[in-house]
């Protein structure tokens, strides 16, 4: 299913946005003139001038790109101007006159033949449009602590590749296409030079973007009553959805065995959650609900921040510092040492000194309110401790035991479930489910997460963990259980070597020495590497549940939260868990990609998913972009429906509560605008919209 999301940028927004050239310095094509397209080259295209909304006088450039691998029109900056200084941003205001989605792209070149370029294409759908702005040798966010690089007010940021040019000496730009499937036209206008990215004071007193405005942007402390007064009135006149028992369940709907705990059951053919008194349930819920999560690192960043609080300032308890690491390949600068938590410091201006106490209380007055009956993985134990709403347990595997490198190693490598450190590492962590053994409100664990089980891009991903087997050596319990499995299958070392066309001289030697499997798989590898990640995943699956039910027999084993997955692994953690977990970042669970989830035999839930636009003053929309807050409710409901729709998922869990910091949270730099609630606590309404919709509805949707 593919979703067609709308820009709130109309036609007429954007005639406004344009400045007449007399008074805009930047301006480097505006169409008025015919001669102003002897300066462009066409590459299997063709151009022409074309009036704007009907008026006299008013001309932007048409262009028709061609069906090719990559048609473009090209600039000559020579022409109109080749010295870019003082300015940091090449910008264009943008239309898709059609009735299909468009994929364009940016680039600009200097006389010595460097290019920089938009790293991604951006899309326009039907007659969408919007001013759109590729920054020039502005450092890559990484480099400056954070994912997302931070806003220019007005325009769309292209994604640039960071590539230095010489802005002195600029010869050409381009717009172009990448392969399209057909014939396309855009609309261009006001091709022209802007201010570029800025990281000084670009953080206000609150946390946020300092440098634009915004619908729900906080002015003063005084709007923080005004805000608590208004949601305080609408969560007392519309506390919760109608028809749901005490648990979220399904009241109206049918009566099961009420065991005391959650369980699963399938009927009529789509599985279920049952609440403890017997209704059927079904999981929507957002993770990561706590104040903890609002920390970033200011230390080495001060010229970021308009305001810190000083010593001795009330606020300057929310200082902390981090020690996390960079995940593998990230290199996320300048992501370690003291932090502020503004989301924090927000909490305690608004609700005074018993700040955190009020903020459990209105957070678990907003679930219900907002349509939810699940507090999802990373959040608060204290909100576990009132009863109030059903919540998900979060445990992890830590200790010192061997690893196994899998080739999608992004948090860290694989455990080695052969390890005994392993067995003992998890009946350590599982000891800690048994404060929740009696809870009724615990619907289950999940245990780890995002593990780096390989993937099914292609052979080598399926086969990733048993290629890493092979590259260790003796002192490595799973290469031990992997040599053992492949004796137990071919008699002879020469065996295995006809089978594998390998030249291992003995079994000791392929037991001591790393070893790489080259070129491509034949089916007798194929099915080696298949059987030894299969039981390296059992292996590790039955490890763990033997521990949880050791402590705690009363609750679901919810899974790992697959990220990277394979089907071994997929079918494993069905043998052995009660609910298959995976973490989808998708515009929505398209049953044809995930249809294999029938063939497991266990229900499955969404751990996480997240939609995020960056129209109200944030830098990154997070792992699925949506150009705006209507859009993005738009595709949360579609998203949640697709899987109420889907009769093996029994819930979803929206990643995350709160916005991330502005300028990213420590280790991995993440500042993703995908929260239900911004820095200083203010709501997306939007989002609030969707979200009961789906409560409303979602019982009887899945019942039908």
């Amino acid at each position: 299913m593919r979703i067609r999301i709308a820009l709130s940028f109309s036609l007429i927004t954007v005639a406004a946005l344009i400045a007449s050239p007399a008074r805009d310095p930047g301006l480097l094509l505006y169409f008025q003139r015919a001669q102003d397209l002897q300066s462009i080259t066409a590459f299997h295209a063709t151009i022409m001038r074309v009036r704007r909304f009907s008026t006299d006088g008013d001309y932007a450039l048409q262009i028709d790109f061609e069906a090719t691998e990559r048609p473009l029109i090209e600039f000559s900056a020579t022409a109109v101007r080749a010295d870019w200084r003082p300015f940091g941003a090449l910008a264009a205001d943008v239309t898709n006159p059609s009735e299909e989605p468009i994929n364009f792209s940016m680039e600009v070149e200097d006389a010595a033949g460097a290019i920089t370029k938009a790293r991604t294409q951006l899309e326009l759908g039907p007659h969408e449009s919007g001013s759109y702005a590729l920054p020039l040798n502005s450092p890559s966010p990484r480099e400056m602590g954070m994912r997302g690089e931070p806003l220019i007010p007005g325009f769309y940021l292209m994604a640039e590749d960071h590539n230095s040019v010489d802005i002195a000496h600029i010869t050409k730009f381009r717009i172009f296409l990448v392969k399209p499937a057909g014939p396309h036209r855009l609309i261009v206008d006001s091709v022209r030079l802007v201010a570029g990215v800025t990281y000084g004071k670009i953080v206000d007193a609150f946390g946020q973007f300092a440098l634009a405005k915004w619908p729900g942007k906080l002015a003063t402390t005084v709007d923080f009553a005004s805000q608590r007064r208004k949601e305080e009135a609408e969560l007392k006149a519309h506390p919760t959805l109608p028809g749901r028992d005490e648990y979220g369940g399904w009241a109206s709907g049918p009566q099961l065995e009420a065991t005391g705990y959650f369980r699963t059951a399938q009927r009529d053919g789509k599985w279920w959650l049952v609440t403890p008194n017997g209704h059927l349930f079904f999981s929507f819920g957002i993770d990561a609900i706590n104040t903890s999560e609002g920390s970033t690192v200011v230390e080495g960043r001060e010229y970021m921040f308009k305001w810190l609080p000083a010593p001795g300032d009330a606020l300057s308890s929310h200082y902390g510092s981090s020690h996390y690491d960079s995940p593998v390949g990230l290199e996320i600068k300048l992501a370690q040492g003291r932090t502020f938590n503004f989301y924090a410091a927000n909490l305690a201006r608004k609700y005074g000194r018993n700040w955190k106490q009020r903020w459990k209380s209105i957070t678990l007055a907003r679930l219900p309110a907002w349509g939810f009956n699940t507090i999802g993985n990373w959040s608060d134990p204290q909100l576990y401790d009132a009863r109030r709403v059903p919540y998900t347990a979060a445990l992890h595997v830590y200790g010192d035991f061997a690893e196994i490198h899998s080739g999608s190693d992004y948090w860290k490598p694989m455990a080695d479930p052969f390890d005994p450190a392993f067995a003992e590492a998890v009946d350590r962590a599982a000891r800690k489910s048994a404060q929740h053994l009696d809870d009724p409100w615990c619907i289950g664990y999940f245990v780890d997460n995002e593990l780096s089980w390989g993937t099914m891009a292609d052979e080598r991903g399926r086969s990733g963990l048993a290629l890493g087997t092979l590259s260790l050596r003796a002192g490595s319990p799973a290469k031990r259980a992997f040599v053992d499995q492949l004796r137990h299958r071919y008699a002879t070392i020469q065996d295995l070597n006809s089978a594998w066309g390998s030249h291992i001289s003995d079994w000791q030697t392929l037991l001591d020495k790393p070893f790489q499997l080259e070129g491509d798989f034949n089916q007798a590898i194929r099915e080696d590497m298949h059987a030894f990640v299969r039981e390296l995943a059992r292996r590790y699956f039955r490890t763990v549940r033997e521990a949880l039910k050791k402590y705690d027999p009363n609750h679901l084993y919810l899974g790992s939260r697959f990220w990277f997955y394979t089907l071994e692994s997929a079918e494993a953690c069905a043998e052995f868990c009660d609910v298959v977990s995976f973490n989808i970042y998708e515009p929505t669970v398209e049953h044809d990609r995930w249809s294999f989830l029938a063939n497991l035999g266990k229900p499955a839930i969404v751990g996480e998913f997240h939609m995020g636009a960056v129209d109200r003053g944030m830098f990154h929309p997070g792992l699925v972009k949506t150009p705006n807050q209507f859009s993005r409710a738009a595709l949360f409901l579609a998203y949640a429906r697709s899987v109420v729709d889907n009769p093996v998922l029994v819930g979803c869990h929206y990643f995350k509560y709160n916005d991330q910091p502005l300028t990213g949270r420590p280790g991995d730099g993440e500042n993703y605008s995908i929260g239900f609630t911004a820095v200083v606590d203010g709501l997306y309404p939007e989002m609030i919209r969707a979200a009961k919709i789906v409560g409303r509805e979602m019982y009887q949707r899945r019942s039908r």
